[in-house]
């Protein structure tokens, strides 16, 4: 049985998306850390820019959904975020190519927003509170990437807290036990946006290709591209076919366009 993390420190190789992924979230760590260390006040209004809040997105706020999840304020929980986004992410790009990787992920962070935008949706159309907590950080990515593992690699075993072997699904399990629990505390807002990137995760792996949705998209327009030239070809056998009639001449094509003979021996099939 396959065992990940055998030794206590091992992460998979810093490659492809997962590399990308981890710098542009380090990168906006930065930025933000930057800011509050030289105009807090600028710090505050890149916070409430980025950061995903439902009622701000549903007035206008569209790119929100994509760039909270690059928003992380405090060391230790962005550590923990983008070490957990390494080692998934890279586990996973072992077996699968970067842009199905990379699709997972983004189906996982806007599933985020959309579980989110829901609970305060129907909280204000049910008339009860749903205060809009914005939501930052790149963690229901990351329970999107678990998800996947826990469907597609189940037996898989980790290593809890660098000690304790489990199985992948177990671990999704128990990772998702303590959303539901949280969904009765106060942080039940970020449970259910968690819960709703694992969701993400979940689509994703039932509708999407697994080599990705930018070779899916770049063969469905290929495929488009190649019917079009088809059906160009069939037209100008047809006017091919009027043509030669008004000589005299009899021709036939097939339905794709290509020529028709009776019997390829005879000279005169073109008669």
């Amino acid at each position: 049985m396959p065992r990940i993390g055998s030794t206590p420190f091992a992460l998979p190789d810093f490659f492809g998306a997962t590399r990308r992924l981890v710098l542009a979230n380090l990168c906006a760590y930065f930025v933000f850390l930057l800011a509050q260390f030289a105009a807090p006040g600028v710090a505050v209004g890149l916070y409430t820019a980025f950061a995903f809040q439902p009622d701000r997105f549903l007035h206008g706020g569209l790119w929100q959904p994509i760039t909270y999840s690059f928003v992380h304020i405090g060391l230790i929980g962005t550590l923990f975020e983008l070490l957990s986004l390494w080692f998934l992410a890279g586990f996973l790009e072992n077996y699968h190519s970067p842009s199905w990787v990379t699709g997972l992920y983004a189906f996982s962070v806007l599933g985020t927003a959309a579980a989110s935008t829901a609970i305060y949706a129907c909280g204000s159309t049910l008339g009860f509170s749903a205060a809009a907590v914005p939501i930052a950080g790149c963690v229901g990515g990351i329970f999107g990437l678990l998800m996947a593992i826990g469907l597609l690699y189940g037996d898989v075993q980790f290593l809890l807290f660098f000690t304790i072997g489990i199985k992948a699904r177990y671990l999704v399990a128990i990772y998702a036990l303590i959303a539901i629990a949280m969904l009765f505390s106060e942080q039940r807002m970020y449970a259910f946006a968690q819960l709703g990137g694992a969701l993400g995760g979940l689509i994703y792996l039932r509708l999407a290709p697994r080599r990705g949705i930018n070779l899916a998209f770049s063969e469905r327009w290929y495929g488009l591209r190649n019917r079009y030239y088809r059906w160009k070809r069939r037209r100008a056998s047809r006017k091919f076919e009027v043509y030669m009639r008004s000589q005299g001449r009899t021709v036939r094509f097939d339905g794709q366009g290509r020529p028709l003979d009776d019997d390829p021996n005879d000279k005169k099939r073109w008669n």
